[in-house]
């Protein structure tokens, strides 16, 4: 059975989930147990790309069980592996996982300066919004950042698609500089007045970024 949903989104590492029992094997690392009383076995493959291939045998007859590959089939024994299988996926995301919303080159650059100079990492604090996430000031709690994942017409771009955008506080009078609706914009779902938005699509020195989060997250501290 295929699965390419399970682990959408994420970013596994290999270290941990060889730690809960999965091995290295040629292209794939693979996890096998048996369950229900010992009467089947179930293996689990994850490819690269977090593509999950997972089989289950009749431990008897070394056959497959043909209605576990079938998504309409339903029944007591189909129903027990499947929920193992659940299991198996929720205990990986759990322990080897962390969020991989954001794929622009900037974006992760940012994340891993972010973590490395305040070893802050990112909260994701909406379910109904799960491309949204925030760095708050541990001394106080306070945002002074936030990474988001938008329509590109919510920025009045004239094009289709989403953007990676990141908001960061500023001085009003920096604001008032800097936003062009092209580069910079006011602060999306922000104060605009304290708030400013900025597209990670390469168009900003990374380095120039870097120092509006250093800058914001003071600002933070005072807030």
């Amino acid at each position: 059975m295929k699965d390419e949903l399970s682990l959408r989104n994420l970013k596994l590492n290999i270290n941990k989930l060889l730690n809960i029992g999965f091995i290295k094997e040629n292209e794939y690392y693979k996890y096998e147990t048996t369950i229900i009383n010992n009467q089947f076995n179930l293996i689990i493959k994850i490819y690269k790309d977090n593509i999950i291939i997972s089989d289950c045998f009749e431990i008897s007859s070394n056959e497959k069980l043909m209605p576990y590959y079938v998504s309409s089939s339903s029944g007591n024994f189909v129903g027990k592996i499947r929920n193992e299988y659940s299991r198996i996926i929720q205990n990986i995301k759990e322990k080897c996982c962390t969020k991989n919303v954001f794929k622009r080159e900037y974006s992760n650059l940012i994340i891993d300066y972010v973590k490395e100079k305040y070893n802050d990492e990112l909260e994701y604090l909406w379910e109904k919004f799960p491309n949204n996430a925030i760095w708050r000031n541990k001394d106080n709690n306070k945002w002074y950042g936030a990474l988001l994942v938008v329509e590109k017409s919510k920025l009045d771009i004239n094009e289709e698609g989403t953007i990676e955008i990141i908001d960061l506080l500023l001085e009003p009078e920096r604001i008032a500089k800097l936003v062009d609706n092209k580069k910079y914009f006011g602060g999306y779902h922000m104060n605009k007045k304290h708030w400013i938005t900025i597209k990670l699509d390469g168009s900003i020195d990374i380095n120039e970024i870097y120092e509006l989060i250093d800058n914001s997250y003071k600002l933070s501290k005072n807030k």
